[in-house]
């Protein structure tokens, strides 16, 4: 647990004011610091033109991943070295379960700003609401909060966080994290150019902690 104490201690966070609350006061205008200069914003990575339309988000299959399907592999592959994102099917959480926690979270951030506070993040401890990786009092700021939170491994959860969740939505959040794959099948990824390996025996630490 100590271990696992001083990698959350190693995640900081300047603390920033609310966004939400910010923008229920009304403001003439957005403040600078979350106004990001032309030369700093994001390109668009794909012509803008009609091809656009045929393109599709790419759709990973969990269950053909951990059968060992290398096709899958290489859809995985793709999907993260060109998109950076995808969706995932078969992956074990029930779609009811999806949808009523996509409820909770929306209730979550509708909470009283008053009520937030207790799981605000601390000047030690980046997960809570806020936003992550702020370094400077002059870095520009995401026009947006998030609620940053460890699942698995399961000794990386947070200790502060958790108990003061209402149980209804502890439970919703948990049951989305599937099970682990039994330990020795655990997919051997790596950043190489052929991107995994054809042995699927890794050790089986990697999948006790979870």
């Amino acid at each position: 647990m100590e271990g696992a104490a001083q990698t959350r201690t190693q995640l900081k966070s300047i603390l920033v004011p609310s966004v939400q609350e910010l923008a229920r006061e009304s403001l003439e205008k957005v403040p600078d610091r979350y106004i990001r200069p032309f030369d700093d914003q994001d390109r668009p990575i794909l012509p803008l033109d009609d091809r656009v339309h045929d393109l599709h988000v790419p759709i990973v299959d969990m269950e053909a991943l951990l059968s060992g399907d290398g096709q899958e592999l290489q859809k995985l592959h793709l999907a993260c070295q060109e998109w950076g994102f995808f969706q995932l099917i078969n992956h074990g959480v029930n779609s009811s379960v999806v949808e009523k926690f996509k409820i909770e979270t929306q209730e979550w951030f509708n909470l009283p700003m008053e009520e937030k506070k207790k799981y605000w993040q601390t000047p030690t401890d980046v997960e809570g609401f806020g936003q992550v990786f702020v370094v400077s009092e002059q870095q520009r700021l995401d026009w947006a909060d998030l609620f940053y939170l460890t699942t698995l491994p399961k000794t990386q959860r947070s200790p502060r966080l958790l108990p003061l969740f209402p149980l209804p939505y502890r439970s919703s959040l948990l049951s989305l994290t599937p099970p682990p794959p039994p330990p020795g099948f655990f997919p051997c990824f790596h950043s190489s150019t052929t991107f995994y390996q054809g042995s699927w025996s890794c050790k089986a630490e990697l999948s006790s902690n979870l």
